[in-house]
């Protein structure tokens, strides 16, 4: 099979993630077998955006790095928020081998030590008072048991979330979810109740204030962004829980008192507070939660991805004992709940980031790369906007700064450039570069990374008759 020959059906396809620019990348850097491994998931795999059809094919994830099937080596500055500790951690392959010997499974309804320790440990770290926990083998089904437990505690159903946000895929968490993407058309209906507010995006505040150089100008908004959700609380009158990211992922940092501000709406209402930290959890941001940064403990906290250090899926759900009301109820029967394999894997996970200290890696490391893209930003005019925190940060690509109009086909040509320098990531938004690196990551790896977006930015601005 040839380029040509693999090419066809995913020219065919017609999905949203496949550009001519992609195209002419695959054909540039593809072999035979490439495409060949490609058209073999495109055929077997249900189609459905932004994620097929796939970019390359992975043979090996090792450390920071993910390598394909030419043995072309990418930095992951993406990982999906799983690689916290990096691909496959000696460690941690250890730890789920012995426990595998020790005992593979456990059915739910018998209480193991893996499970149990993990319990215990996922409380002592949670801010807050949150000593009650259930497991779920991911994201989307913890945010839906956070979901009930609000319900049950309060006796409403209603519930206040954020447009733009991502809370998962299964029915509940897109319904509370704010991407059109997840949520509309042949996807609805979805769960009554489920009302959105716009969320906190300085940069581009949607109440319309302006910022400065990205920064919040709270004497002039008087934080509408939060007012807002106080508003609704009070005309609503009934409503269950807020659910939100205490940092969004796009990633938009939220303005200073925020939090504060929608928890003490919540409290003055009789609203839960849950907070989704399941991208931005166990030290992606530079603290082990990001709602630490802003000394604001959540009623509920959901947490995944990394929690299973790269190699097995687990995801949990906080509450504090006070919530625990509904026993004759089940909020979630989970065939491996209390999985002992994936209990062990977290938990190793856990000591791994305590004891290789790599929460205060990542954030002085993430006060270095803010720092040079601060500094890039004075030589790139396409740079709009610098945010984050930790290692969740990220650009935002524009084509005139005082107009602030998006860059999209300019972020697509950076990102081919980085790729074909060895540095992978993610678009948001259309025209925000998104880093997200393991927090392994030495300061070596990060230079490398800002070193290869510096020259992309300059290259791709050039080309685009923006430089």
């Amino acid at each position: 099979m040839n380029k040509n020959q693999a090419q066809t059906p995913l020219q065919s396809e017609g999905e949203i993630n496949t550009s001519e620019r992609r195209q002419a990348w695959a054909l540039k850097t593809h072999d035979d077998a490439t495409f060949a491994a490609l058209e073999a998931d495109a055929r077997h795999f249900i189609h459905q955006s932004v994620s097929s059809p796939c970019l390359s094919v992975i043979a090996k994830a090792e450390g920071a790095y993910i390598e394909d099937l030419q043995g072309r080596r990418y930095l992951d500055f993406h990982g999906n928020n799983v690689h916290h500790i990096g691909y496959g951690h000696p460690r941690l392959k250890a730890a789920i081998a012995k426990q595998m010997d020790e005992l593979p499974f456990a059915p739910r309804r018998f209480a193991c030590e893996p499970a149990t320790a993990l319990a215990k440990k996922l409380s002592d770290i949670s801010p807050g008072e949150l000593s009650k926990v259930l497991f779920t083998t991911g994201g989307s089904d913890a945010v839906e048991v956070a979901l009930k437990v609000a319900r049950a505690a309060t006796g409403r159903h209603k519930t206040i979330s954020f447009w733009d946000a991502f809370h998962g895929a299964g029915f509940g968490a897109a319904s509370v979810g704010g991407e059109q993407l997840f949520r509309s058309h042949v996807i609805g209906p979805l769960l009554t109740g489920s009302e959105h507010v716009a969320p906190f995006a300085c940069y581009r505040c949607p109440y319309g204030y302006p910022d400065k150089d990205g920064k919040p100008q709270l004497e002039l908004c008087k934080m509408m962004c939060a007012q807002f959700v106080r508003y609704v609380l009070e005309k609503e009158g009934d409503v269950a829980a807020v659910i939100a990211e205490p940092a969004r992922a796009v990633p938009y940092i939220p303005p200073p008192g925020f939090w504060e501000e929608v928890r003490k709406a919540c409290n003055d209402h009789g609203a839960l507070l849950i907070f989704d930290e399941i991208p931005t959890g166990l030290g992606k941001t530079g603290r082990m939660f990001a709602c630490d940064h802003d000394d604001v403990a959540p009623d509920i906290l959901v947490m995944g991805k990394a929690l299973g250090g790269g190699i097995l899926p687990i995801a949990a759900v906080l509450i504090g004992e006070q919530l625990d009301v509904a026993g004759a109820y089940a909020f979630g029967h989970y065939t491996h709940e209390k999985n002992p394999v994936t209990a062990r894997a977290a938990l190793t996970t856990i000591e791994i980031i305590e004891e290789e200290d790599l929460v205060e890696n990542a954030a002085i490391l993430g006060q270095h790369a803010l720092e040079r893209l601060d500094e890039m930003k004075t030589r790139h005019k396409v740079l709009g906007d610098v945010r984050g925190r930790g290692f969740l940060f990220g650009a935002e690509l524009v084509t005139d700064r005082n107009e602030k109009s998006p860059a999209d086909d300019l972020a697509e040509d950076v990102y081919y450039r980085c790729l074909d320098k060895g540095l992978s990531f993610k678009i948001t938004m259309g025209n925000t570069l998104t880093f997200t690196p393991p927090l392994i990551l030495t300061r070596a790896q990060m230079d490398f990374a800002l070193d290869v977006i510096d020259e992309s930015l300059g290259e791709a601005a050039q080309a685009h008759g923006l430089g």
